[in-house]
């Protein structure tokens, strides 16, 4: 079932905003799940001696991480 808005969206909404940043979130975090596993599926495959996909995942979720930090914790939505 998509995401409804009740009534019509407006950008200085603090709750629009919040869920926007949640749903960039969500995404983020779908891109990065669907990225990493095929990296790592690559890695397996092939036998890929140097692990680049190891640096990559690790740097990858710690910005991952910071991202989840500022919408969930940092973030202000406040009338602008």
């Amino acid at each position: 079932m998509p995401l409804k808005w009740p009534g019509k969206p407006d950008p200085k909404d603090p709750a629009y905003r919040r869920l926007g940043d949640r749903v960039n979130f969500a995404l983020h975090v779908a891109i990065f799940a669907a990225s990493n596993s095929f990296a790592w599926f690559l890695y397996v495959l092939y036998h890929i001696e140097e692990s680049w996909t190891l640096w990559a995942s690790v740097a990858w979720a710690v910005a991952l991480f910071v991202h989840g930090v500022y919408v969930f914790g940092l973030a202000k939505y406040s009338e602008s």
